[in-house]
């Protein structure tokens, strides 16, 4: 019993080791030898918990998406009406971002990763399903379906990972991802356009010429060396 307790937090201290790895530097940029450094020990004592790295970056992904399976499962334990519920879950996701190095190295390796499931895959159905819900109860506007609802929730997660991304790690401070979460979805319910003649809420938008874009594959994508 004393060395399978003994084990346990071995292995806790190893994945936890290595999600402050694959966060920082990714999945090609993080090595056994470094993450062994980081925890104090031996590649042998590494290894022989984790054979190889692909095996410790897939506890790394289920560490990060079950730290967020029980935060959706509490947000959803609140009677609340399905729209304010799908709010709270996008701060709450944020919050977790903000605070959890296993959950950000959980989306980090689900994108690096091509065998791996998305990270969003955790809640995405769930918001899914409450947006059907709101929209079914009158809680969204005619106009806001709940397919748009859902990609505007994708945007709104995406962009608090990359925000934060960008500033964690420099000397810079920086406001909450939270924070902003919070105003940006004031601004989304309230709406931009005066409820006035042409920018009343509903009246159909002018046409829009979408034009296919063709990128260069030689060309730089700035910021992609730090991905």
């Amino acid at each position: 019993m004393v060395k399978q307790e003994r084990a346990m937090r071995t292995r806790e201290a190893l994945v936890k080791a290595a999600a402050a790895e694959f966060d920082r530097a990714g999945y090609e940029g993080t090595s056994l030898s470094r993450i062994s450094k980081s925890v104090g020990m031996s590649i042998g004592a590494v290894t022989f918990h984790f054979s190889t790295k692909n095996e410790l970056a897939d506890a790394v992904q289920q560490v990060g998406r079950s730290v967020t399976r029980e935060a959706v499962e509490g947000v959803l334990a609140e009677n609340r009406s399905a729209l304010r519920v799908v709010v709270d879950l996008t701060l709450i996701l944020a919050q977790l971002m903000e605070r959890e190095p296993s959950v950000r190295a959980a989306i980090r390796l689900s994108r690096e990763l091509p065998e791996a499931v998305p990270w969003s895959e955790v809640w995405l159905p769930t918001v899914r399903d409450l947006l059907d819900e709101a929209h079914e109860t009158g809680q969204l506007h005619a106009a806001a379906l709940p397919a748009d609802v859902t990609t505007l929730v994708e945007y709104l997660t995406s962009g608090a990972e990359a925000y934060l991304r960008s500033r964690m790690g420099s000397d810079m401070a920086f406001e909450s991802a939270v924070a902003q979460l919070k105003r940006l979805w004031h601004v989304a319910i309230a709406g931009v356009a005066v409820d006035t003649g042409a920018n009343a809420p509903g009246t159909p938008l002018p046409a829009i010429t979408v034009e296919r874009v063709v990128l260069d594959p030689s060309a730089a994508v700035p910021g992609a060396e730090r991905q």
